[in-house]
Parts: C-alpha cells; structure tokens; sequence
C-alpha cells in the first residue's frame, strides 16, 4: 500500500518534479522524497515581522523608519503576503508605539501588500478606540488589515499605562471580544469586568466583511488553549523553540477540535528570526550577534513577571544557555540553500505553513528575497 500511494503521489507531481524523481539511479522513491514532493504541493505563504530596533543610537531614528519603508518597498514587488508591525513602548527594542499609524503610512505606499499587527497590544487600549483605529486602517488600506492582537508581557509597558499584570489577561481576552463585537454589530450594548457600554455606535466599520481576519499572539499554553476553545486564529513568536511551536500547534488543533470549532483553522503564522548571508559561518556570525542584542534588550530577566512558569524560561536563562536555546533550535541560519533545506524540514517537523520573517540583517532580507524566497513561489 505505501508503495502504491507513493506512485500516485509521483504521477500527480508537477512536471519539475517528476523529472527530479526520473534522475534517480535505480527509480525507486524514498518516503522522505515523496515527504518532499507533497510539501512542495501545499503553498507556503510568507511575511516579514517588522521590527524597529534602535541599537546605540547608532544613526538617527528617521534613518530606521526609511529603511524600513524601503523594505516594504521590496515586499511590495515580490513574494510577501503581508508585512507584520511590532507594538513596543518605551525600549530601543523596537521603536514603533502606534502600528496603526504606521499601517495607514505603508498603505500610502503600497497597493498589494497586507498590512499586518505583529500585535496590537489589546490590553493597553480602550477597546472602542482599537476598533476605530483598525477599522480606519482597513478602509485607508482598502482592505488589507491582518489583525493580530496580544497581550504583552512587559512589566515596564504594565506599570507605566497602569495595566495590572494580574488583570491583563482577562482584559485582553475582553478587548479582542469587543472589537470583534463593535466591527459586527450596529450598535454595541457590552458588560463586562473592565468596560461596559450601552448602545453604542461605533463608526467606522472595517471594509473588510464581516471583519478583517484575527490573530492572537499565543506564547504559552494557557493562551493557545484560550485561543482554539474560542474559535480564534493564533501567531507563534519568534522566540520559543522549534518543538515548542510544533507543540503548541498540535494542542490549538486539539482545542478546536474539542471545542467544536471547523477543522480548517487557517494560516498560523509562525514568526522566526533569520540570517542569511554567502556562508554558513557569515550567517551564523549575524545570528549571534542578533540573538545576543535580543537577550540583551529585551528577552532577560527584567521582563520576567511570573518566573516560575515554564512559557517564561527563557528570561532567567544565562546568556550562554539562551544564546545556544536560539541558535541551535529558534533561529533560521545559514547560506540560502541551507535555509531552504531548513524551511523544508521544518515544513514537517513544525507545522510550517505561514513563515513570518524576521530578518537580523538588511542584508539578510535582500539575500533571503532573492535567493530563497523564489524556491518557493
């Protein structure tokens, strides 16, 4: 029987592959290939998890922005389903506090492109006025929000807009209900823990219908299951493991499934840092480099508020143990054909449908758009 499904699988490949299988010495199809084969049937979809990091004031924060709006530039033109915007306050992590005033910027420029959320920090907003915002982005845009929307997990971002940590959770959880509510309904009666409105019309409504698709970031367990046993899309970070993405996708299907939600959950993107340069010992040397301005600004123990929880281990780690936690098994590293060879396997071994890039280098975007991003077009 495997042997028989394996020549179906042949004979339904495209011409390209076929003709591969056809060079091999002795005609016989290894089940890996034909593992091959049928990945190379089910389309790969791309992004770019922008950030906009500000390491030593090195070049005036304007000079980041262009950069960055010159990439999207390029994304415009090839292969990129959307590009992603990072919320982050009050760090030279990434310096980009309004992903929805950016959005309508890049909307300016662009005509195929998405525009993505890589998140709105749901938690820290008056729930009405995320709905507004979003909505107004997706008219302006004509139609081309992705929405994703977290929590955060920043003791620095809680203290500072009064969100207690305790409290975040829930008050996401309520935030996202409400948006969705207000982009779906005429006028929104809501009582809830935190907000409480009655007959309220909410204007203006998303262009997209009945609403622009939504992601929650879902970074541990508790905030998976959440997610699948009420029926929403999640995004996966880009700094847990390769095992613990693949986890966390089989455990939201589960969810779902149990839940009674439809089988078919949509595209999970699933962001990951990426160095690509002409070697593997290049690209490894940026990939180092990034994973240790990562631990450095943002990924350490000052972020920690609950230290004893399994989903915020990596933040007590010591460096040499987290520097080797994202080389060895979170980042994608290396020449472009190591790359593509990585992307394919974890294609089966992660769940890889939807791969958010997050480049370490200008030049890693360039090398990885022309080089590896057309192997899978």
């Amino acid at each position: 029987m495997p042997e028989e499904i394996g020549v179906r699988r042949v004979a339904a490949a495209p011409p390209c592959a076929r003709a591969h299988l056809a060079a091999t010495t002795d005609g016989q199809v290894s089940l890996a290939r034909i593992r091959t084969i049928v990945l190379s049937l089910v389309p790969l979809q791309f992004g770019v998890l922008q950030f906009f990091g500000w390491p030593q004031r090195s070049e005036p924060l304007s000079a980041v922005y262009a950069a960055a709006l010159e990439r999207v530039r390029v994304m415009e033109h090839t292969g990129y389903e959307a590009v992603w915007l990072a919320e982050h306050h009050f760090t030279g992590y990434s310096v980009c506090p309004s992903v929805h005033m950016l959005g309508v910027h890049i909307a300016h420029h662009t005509e195929r492109l998405r525009i993505g959320t890589a998140v709105s920090l749901a938690a820290f907003y008056h729930p009405l006025r995320l709905a507004e915002e979003v909505a107004l982005l997706d008219v302006l845009s004509s139609g081309r929000v992705n929405w994703g929307a977290g929590r955060g997990f920043d003791p620095v971002e809680f203290g500072i807009f009064g969100v207690r940590v305790e409290d975040s959770g829930r008050r996401f959880h309520e935030a996202v209900d409400i948006v969705k509510a207000a982009w779906t309904q005429e006028r929104l009666t809501y009582r809830g823990e935190f907000w409480q409105f009655e007959d309220v019309e909410v204007l203006p409504k998303p262009l997209q219908a009945p609403h622009p698709p939504i992601w929650l970031a879902a970074g541990s367990e508790g905030a998976v299951r959440w997610a699948g046993k009420h029926g929403y899309r999640i995004m996966l970070g880009p700094h847990s493991t390769f095992a613990e993405n693949a986890a966390h996708y089989e455990l939201y299907l589960g969810e779902r499934r149990a839940a009674g939600h439809p089988g078919d959950a949509g595209p999970v993107p699933m962001a990951r840092f990426v160095a690509v340069a002409d070697t593997d010992a290049e690209a490894a040397r940026i990939a180092e480099r990034g994973a240790r301005w990562v631990g450095a600004t943002y990924m350490n123990v000052s972020k920690a508020t609950r230290p004893g929880c399994q989903d915020q281990a990596v933040l007590t780690m010591n460096e040499g143990a987290k520097l080797d936690r994202y080389l060895s098994s979170a980042v994608i590293h290396g020449c472009p054909q190591r790359v593509i060879d990585t992307i394919n396997e974890l294609r089966e071994r992660m769940h890889l449908h939807y791969l958010m890039v997050a480049p370490l280098s200008r030049g890693s975007f360039l090398s990885f758009t022309d080089h590896v991003l057309p192997h899978f077009l």
